[in-house]
This record gives C-alpha cells, structure tokens and sequence, in this order.
C-alpha cells in the first residue's frame, strides 16, 4: 500500500475531521519516519539451510562452511565478522559491522579491522589521517 492509497483510505475514516488535522499530522510524521528509517536499514543478512543428509531425529545441529558444528540455539561470530545462529531451519548469520558511505573515495580508503569488525577511513597517503565518514551502512 503506497502513501497516497493509505491517504485515502484514511480520509474516509471517521478519524478524518478538521480538528484532527493535528492527529494527522502524526500519523504522517511517523508514516515519514518509518519510511526513512527503511530504506536507511541495509544491514547484511543470509540463511543457509540445513542439509537433509541425515534423518531429522538425528540432527543435533548445524554445519557452517568450514564444516564445524554448532548446536540448535547457539551463537556465534564468524572470522569474517558475522554474527550467527542456528536454528532447525539453519544458520542465520548478519554483519556485526557498519560499512562507510559518503566519503571522499579520491582522497580516502576504508580499512577494515577483522579483529575488532569494525573499518575506518583514512587518507590514502597518510593512514594516520582519518577522513570524515557522512554515513554508515549495516
């Protein structure tokens, strides 16, 4: 449903008078607020579901990619800085790390940290010259 439709909809709402402008005020800032926050998450998800080699009754857990168990309700972080999971319907893993955007990619470069997960952005010719980041993503 697009904003215009729900617009509409709600002005055929009994809710829909003119001493409730100010309640329709609201409504709009949050219906703004919840379309901003959105698009604004991008965090880096996957799934990888289990493989039915065994019978169901004997799966104890879950096989990541280099072939280690994890028990069903366990968590964990991969060396790659993925936060996982494992469930009965497989490992759920997100980046446990915030990716820069809107630098100045002319001047700058993004180091990544694998033991803290985390990059930072310095000057390409002077690594211990940090460059302002405008935005994160993840």
């Amino acid at each position: 449903m697009n904003v215009l439709t729900l617009l509409k909809v709600l002005r055929l709402s009994p809710y829909w008078k003119p001493h409730n402008s100010a309640r329709m005020k609201i409504i709009l800032a949050c219906l703004l607020v919840l379309a901003i926050s959105v698009t604004l998450s991008n965090a880096d998800c996957f799934i990888q579901p289990l493989k039915q080699e065994i019978p169901d009754d004997e799966i104890t857990g879950c096989h990541d990619w280099n072939g280690k168990l994890h028990e069903f309700g366990s968590h964990w972080r991969s060396a790659d800085c993925y936060d996982c999971s494992c469930s009965r319907g497989g490992i759920s893993c997100c980046s446990s790390f915030a990716t820069p955007v809107g630098y100045d990619e002319e001047k700058c470069v993004s180091i990544f940290n694998k033991e803290a997960c985390t990059y930072k952005v310095v000057e390409k010719n002077d690594h211990s010259k940090e460059c302002p980041v405008h935005g994160w993503v993840g």
